[in-house]
C-alpha cells in the first residue's frame, strides 16, 4: 500500500517506528503539500466573498488562475512523498546485493548509485515545487481574505519547513555520490534553495504579522 493511501494515524505510527523509512524526505514532501493544500484553502474561502467580488475582473482571474495553479504542486508532492521513500529503498536494496567476484561488485556499485541519485532527485524536487508554491503567495496575500490569514501563515511555515527538510536530505546523501561534478551542482542548487526558502519565508511572515496587526 502506499504511504499516502494511508489514514493519519497509521502514516504517523509508520513514521514512528524503528524502519527508517518513512523518514525525513516523506515527511518533508507532506508538509510541503499540506501547506499547498492550505493555501487552496484561502483561495476557496476567499473568491466569494464581496470584498473580492468588488475587485477588477483582471484581479479576480489572476488570483484564481493562480489558485488553480497550485493543484498541480500539491498533486506532484503528494506523488513524492512515496517516491521519496521508495528512493530510500533503492538504495537499500542495492546494499544487500551480492558482491562475491568483480561483476557483481560493479553492478552493485551502480545500482547504489542509481538509488542515491534518486534519493537525491526527489528531495530536490520537493524544495523547487515548494518555492515555485510560496513565490504565489505574495500575490495571494494582497488579495486573501483577511480572516484566513493564519492559514496563509501556516501554509507559508509548512512550505518552507518541507523545502527546507527536502534540502537537508539532499545534503545528507550527496557524500555518497562518487560523481564530483554532479555533487558539486546538487550541493550549489540545494544551498541556493536553502537560503531563496529563508528569505521568502521571512518576508512573508513578516507580512502576514503586519497584515494581522492591522485587522
Amino acid at each position: 500500500m502506499k504511504l499516502v493511501d494511508l489514514n493519519i494515524t497509521s502514516f504517523i505510527q509508520e513514521v514512528d517506528s524503528k524502519s527508517p523509512a518513512p523518514g525525513g524526505g516523506s515527511v518533508s514532501a507532506l508538509m510541503s503539500s499540506m501547506g499547498v493544500a492550505l493555501a487552496r484553502m484561502v483561495g476557496h474561502l476567499t473568491v466569494d466573498k464581496k470584498k473580492f467580488m468588488s475587485l477588477d475582473s483582471t484581479i479576480q482571474f489572476e488570483f484564481k488562475d493562480v489558485i488553480s495553479s497550485l493543484v498541480i504542486i500539491k498533486n506532484a508532492l503528494i506523488d513524492l512523498v512515496d517516491r521519496d521513500t521508495d528512493a530510500f529503498n533503492m538504495i537499500m536494496m542495492a546494499y544487500q546485493m551480492p558482491k562475491t567476484n568483480d561483476e557483481e561488485i560493479k553492478l552493485r556499485h551502480e545500482k547504489i548509485q542509481e538509488g542515491t541519485v534518486q534519493a537525491i532527485m526527489v528531495p530536490l524536487k520537493v524544495a523547487t515545487l515548494s518555492l515555485s508554491a510560496m513565490h504565489q503567495f505574495e500575490f495571494i496575500l494582497r488579495y486573501q481574505n483577511q480572516q484566513t490569514l493564519s492559514d496563509l501563515g501556516v501554509a507559508i511555515l509548512a512550505l518552507s519547513s518541507g523545502a527546507l527538510g527536502a534540502c537537508l536530505n539532499v545534503m545528507i546523501n550527496l557524500p555518497s555520490l562518487t560523481d564530483t561534478i554532479a555533487k558539486k551542482q546538487y550541493q550549489i542548487q540545494a544551498e541556493e534553495q536553502i537560503e531563496e526558502v529563508q528569505v521568502i519565508r521571512d518576508n512573508l511572515l513578516k507580512k502576514v504579522y503586519d497584515a494581522m496587526k492591522t485587522t
